[in-house]
């Protein structure tokens, strides 16, 4: 349902509320203001009478005069009044403000709302001859309740009139409302498909604009993070192609060189032991030749199969590796002291996640080894137990270097690299920094 129905068939019933409510008052209004009239005429009437007849004394007159003179008046125009002799005979006038015109007569079920009962109202009054007249007043309000119809049919015009202005100002109103949604949707909809420079418009309507503004910081955001994960993944590509190559020159010039020299020397041995020219020391200090060439191709081996997966990980845990990183860190940079804090139960974890924290802890050494010309650097990891909303993981790798402007910290592909791991974990990396205060890099990620 749209938005432009609902508001309709709210005002649609709105209106008839106030339509039923309103007519409701209108009756109650029209039969009460219908029974004063009456009452009122029906009181004057009788004082005016009265007052007439004890005046016969002074001024003799007849009431068959009298009479017409009392039913022009226009406040007796509610009533039929009549006389009743002694003998019986009923004197009654017709009044000159009497409803005729049947076209504007109200509806029967109007006047069966608005009229009540009216009795008849039997007056005894002496003539100015002494005989006893009756005085007979009926009320007869067709022409009140005329009017109240008359009034009530200009009412509810109004608010006929009313509501439809009404639904075409909403209608107005929403026209510009909803082609400002419509042109939101649509640049979504653009969106949707990955083109995040998609711009959407000023807009006049202040919530709108609000919503525009909202969506295009959103989308800056996306696009931001789309070039940086484009031009990671170009980097990562690259890093790749550069490690293949360096490992194929590795091989290449260590195991290839190594190998023929290996195979030329046990060419060498065998010739000499066949034609008994060689002696116990050529063949020893060839021995010994090919005990060193292994020993080197071991080293070579082992430090190329660290940089691609260090198996003290798997075999000996996460705690244990930690250890062995910080040695070989500290055997290479001797004036960094390095420090590290990690409970026995961090071996326990998930491959997975053990794996990128040993990943982000050997980019952070590498970014304070070449950048932060520190004197001393701490590595804290520990696991937080949050009660029954489960543990987290935090790292903490804190140094006392030169620091900078948290404004200012280049993104490189260290950071993005480290931002990425921790994400693709559902973890959370933040930087604290000051200028000649050090920095620290705080990773959280919850665990399962």
């Amino acid at each position: 349902m749209s938005l432009r129905y609902q508001i309709n068939i709210r005002i649609l019933i709105s209106s008839l509320c106030i339509l039923i409510l309103g007519g409701s008052i209108a009756i109650w209004q029209a039969r009460d203001a219908v029974n004063k009239e009456v009452d009122s005429s029906i009181n004057l009437a009788v004082q005016l009478i009265t007052f007439g007849f004890s005046q016969a004394s002074q001024t003799p007159f007849h009431e068959t005069d009298w009479l017409p003179k009392l039913n022009s008046l226009n406040q007796t125009r509610h009533l039929s009044i009549q006389l009743k002799e002694p003998s019986g005979q009923i004197i009654s006038f017709a009044h000159k403000n009497q409803q005729t015109n049947n076209d504007e007569r109200p509806p029967q079920w109007f006047i069966n709302l608005v009229a009540a009962h009216y009795p008849k109202v039997e007056h005894q009054i002496t003539s100015f001859k002494g005989e006893q007249i009756t005085l007979i007043i009926q009320a007869n309000p067709l022409d009140e309740i005329t009017e109240v119809w008359q009034e009530s049919i200009a009412f509810f015009s109004s608010l006929f009139l009313l509501t439809l202005f009404t639904f075409l100002a909403v209608n107005l109103a929403f026209n510009k409302a909803l082609k400002s949604i419509a042109v939101i949707v649509n640049a979504l909809k653009v969106i949707e498909t990955g083109h995040y420079q998609q711009k959407l418009p000023n807009f006049s309507i202040q919530e709108y604009d609000n919503i525009a503004k909202a969506i295009n910081h959103m989308t800056g955001e996306l696009d931001a993070g789309q070039q940086e994960n484009r031009a990671l993944t170009q980097h990562t590509l690259e890093i790749q192609e550069d490690e293949r190559q360096r490992l194929s020159q590795e091989l290449h010039d260590e195991l290839g060189q190594s190998l023929t020299a290996i195979k030329v020397m046990a060419v060498t041995a065998g010739r000499s032991q066949a034609g008994a020219m060689g002696t116990r020391a050529d063949i020893k200090q060839t021995t010994d030749s090919i005990v060193t060439i292994c020993d080197h191709l071991m080293t070579v081996v082992r430090s190329m199969m660290h940089q691609l997966h260090p198996l003290v990980l798997t075999e000996l845990g996460l705690k244990a590796t930690m250890e062995d990183l910080l040695n070989h860190w500290s055997i290479r940079n001797p004036e960094l002291k390095l420090t590290i804090t990690c409970p026995d139960e961090v071996d326990f974890l998930e491959q997975k996640i053990t794996i990128q924290i040993f990943r982000v802890v050997q980019e952070c050494l590498t970014n304070i080894v070449r950048h932060a010309q520190a004197k001393q650097a701490a590595i804290n990891l520990e696991i937080e137990h949050q009660g029954k909303t489960g543990a987290a993981l935090r790292l903490q790798v804190t140094d006392d270097g030169q620091g900078c402007a948290i404004d200012k910290i280049k993104t490189g592909f260290g950071l993005l690299g480290m931002k990425e791991r921790i994400n693709s974990l559902g973890g959370e990396l933040t930087i604290q920094t000051q200028p000649h205060q050090g920095m620290s890099i705080i990773a959280t990620i919850p665990l399962p």
